[in-house]
Parts: C-alpha cells; sequence; structure tokens
C-alpha cells in the first residue's frame, strides 16, 4: 500500500492543485458560491478516488510481489496477473533469471575447474616432499631432521590449501559411517609422532568409556582433530610438554576433547577466533599462523552436524570439544 501511494503522490499533489487553480478562476470571476465549489470539489476527489481504487484492485498482486522479498529463485517465474505492465515484469524476472542462471553455471564451472586444479596440484606437490624426506633420511643430525621439520610444515600448509578448496563441495564429500574414536585418535598421534617429538609436548589419552562409535566422516573428523592437536602443541611448546585428549560422554552426547595448558587465547579473541583469517595476538607471536584452521574446523564440524564448544583463559591453557549429538553417538544406542 505505501509503495501504491508513493507512486501516485504526485497525481494527487497535481489534481489538488488544479482543483485548487480552477477554484481560484472562477472565485476571481466573480462565482462565490461556497456550495457549488465544494460539490465540485467532492467530485473531482470522487472521481479520483474512484480511479485509484480500481487501479490499485487491479495491480494488487504486482504491488504484492514488489513488497515481498523472493523466498527462492523459483518464485522469480510466478506469474503475476494478465495486466500490461504485471506482464513485462514477470517478463523481466524470467529474464534475469536466466541470466543468472547462465552467470551461476559458468561460475560453478570455473570453481570445480580449480578445486581441481588445487587437488592435482596439492598432490604433486607431495611427490617431491616425500622424495626430500627420503633423502634427508640420509643425512647427518642436524641437517636431516631440519629438513624433515620444513617438509612437515609445507605438507601441513598444503593439507590446509587442500581442504580449503574442498570445503565449497564438502557436502558431495562426504561419507558418512561408524567411526571408532580411539582408533582414530590413536592414528593421528601416530601422523604427528615427530611433531610431538620435536616441540617436546606428548600427548595423554583419557577414554572414560571403550569403545566409543560415532557416525561421522573419518576423513574430515580426522582434518579436525589433526587442526586442534597442531594447534594445542604450537600454543603449548616451550611452556608444557602435554596436552590431554579425552573421550567420554555427557547426557548421552559423544565428546572429543583436545585440552592444553599453554598460552591460551586472550578474551579479546574469543569471539573471533572462528573467522576466516584472523590470527589474532597469538597468531602474531606464532608467524606460520594463517588464520584458517579453526574457521576450517567450524565449518566443516557444522556440516557435519558436530558442535564446536571452546573454553579458555589466557595463560592456562585452552580446551576444544567436538560434541556429537545423541543420533551420532552409536555408543548409546
Amino acid at each position: 500500500m505505501k509503495l501504491f501511494f508513493k507512486e501516485h503522490a504526485l497525481l494527487i499533489v497535481v489534481q489538488v492543485l488544479q482543483m485548487l487553480v480552477i477554484l481560484s478562476i472562477f472565485w476571481l470571476a466573480g462565482y462565490r458560491d461556497i456550495q457549488l465549489f465544494l460539490y465540485a470539489a467532492f467530485l473531482s476527489f470522487f472521481i479520483l478516488g474512484c480511479y485509484l481504487l480500481s487501479y490499485y484492485l487491479l495491480r494488487r498482486r504486482l504491488y504484492q510481489r514488489l513488497n515481498q522479498p523472493l523466498e527462492s529463485l523459483d518464485d522469480s517465474l510466478q506469474k503475476t496477473d494478465d495486466a500490461p505492465i504485471s506482464k513485462a515484469f514477470d517478463q523481466l524476472l524470467r529474464n534475469q533469471y536466466i541470466l543468472f542462471q547462465s552467470k551461476l553455471e559458468t561460475v560453478e564451472k570455473e570453481q570445480e575447474g580449480h578445486r581441481r586444479f588445487m587437488d592435482q596440484w596439492v598432490h604433486q606437490m607431495k611427490t617431491p616432499l616425500s622424495v626430500i624426506e627420503l633423502t634427508a633420511q640420509n643425512l647427518d643430525e642436524p641437517d636431516s631432521s631440519n629438513i624433515r621439520e620444513e617438509t612437515e610444515r609445507m605438507k601441513t600448509g598444503l593439507n590446509t590449501v587442500l581442504y580449503m578448496a574442498r570445503l565449497r563441495t564438502i557436502e558431495q564429500d562426504f561419507h558418512i559411517k561408524p567411526v571408532n574414536l580411539v582408533k582414530l585418535v590413536d592414528e593421528v598421534n601416530g601422523e604427528n609422532k615427530r611433531f610431538y617429538i620435536r616441540n617436546k609436548v606428548y600427548p595423554k589419552l583419557e577414554v572414560e568409556k571403550e569403545g566409543m562409535i560415532v557416525e561421522t566422516d573419518e576423513k574430515w573428523l580426522y582434518f579436525i582433530l589433526s587442526q586442534l592437536i597442531q594447534n594445542a602443541v604450537k600454543y603449548s611448546s616451550h611452556i608444557s610438554n602435554r596436552i590431554v585428549i579425552s573421550l567420554y560422554e555427557r547426557e548421552k552426547e559423544a565428546i572429543l576433547e583436545v585440552k592444553d595448558f599453554g598460552i591460551g587465547i586472550p578474551e579479546t579473541d574469543k569471539r573471533r577466533i572462528f573467522d576466516p583469517f584472523f590470527t589474532g595476538e597469538n597468531g602474531r607471536k606464532f608467524r606460520e599462523s594463517t588464520g584458517m584452521g579453526l574457521y576450517l574446523v567450524k565449518e566443516t564440524a557444522d556440516t557435519l552436524g558436530h558442535r564446536i564448544e571452546m573454553e579458555s583463559e589466557a595463560g592456562k591453557g585452552a580446551v576444544f570439544r567436538i560434541i556429537f549429538s545423541k543420533t551420532q553417538n552409536l555408543t548409546s544406542l
């Protein structure tokens, strides 16, 4: 209704001015019959009101569509009414819909090509890194350890790039199945064994209930846990020599917890730690931080239907929990 009055505001103003001009001419010409003037004004505004009312009733569906936001792209293909202006409006929306779909398909093809290129490039880079690692084993210390340390960092960075590229198509990359959490933690710890030794930080696994099984995607959960463990170790190095990985149940939900005793997270940074490219105060101290690890953790967990909890106090460490819902916790079923 507001849009209708805004559109016809000028017409109403012109009609009022026109009536005042005509009545003024009659008044100056000597016709001073007030009742006649009022009757003429009434007829004029009555006719204007009838016109506006009929126009609004005929265009009501058009105004309703203009005032209501589209809930989906397919809504733009709806038919308004048979009025010429409505048909023109419907045709414009259809043309825009076709153009948008065409542009969207082009962008999706470009993104898919970019993702495939990144996948291929990351896998190609891993091959020479493996060769470098094998070559480094034949070198004397400390050269061998230094080279392997750098190659591990490069592998971690390449994996981050790979998972970032796959994030947009994560729904197509899912394989949900029962996963044994103890076995998964052991695999992640084994993969990061040299990382633990190099930083002199060692994991302790605490299992409240044996045989904890959850329903999730093993590959993506492996990535989430690896990110949390690497962060815990990195921010504990030279401060504490241990992290604690705990498996337990809480109100029939399965909890996978990673706890460190390092520098902790400043209060001012807590609300932004899951933002992309946010490094915060700790990230400026540790130059290796990209600000993408926790962002990928949160996005992946949300897509998998898991929750992420964080507790931290500056100078006392941090706790991150991956929470599997009651339906995902197959142990309690």
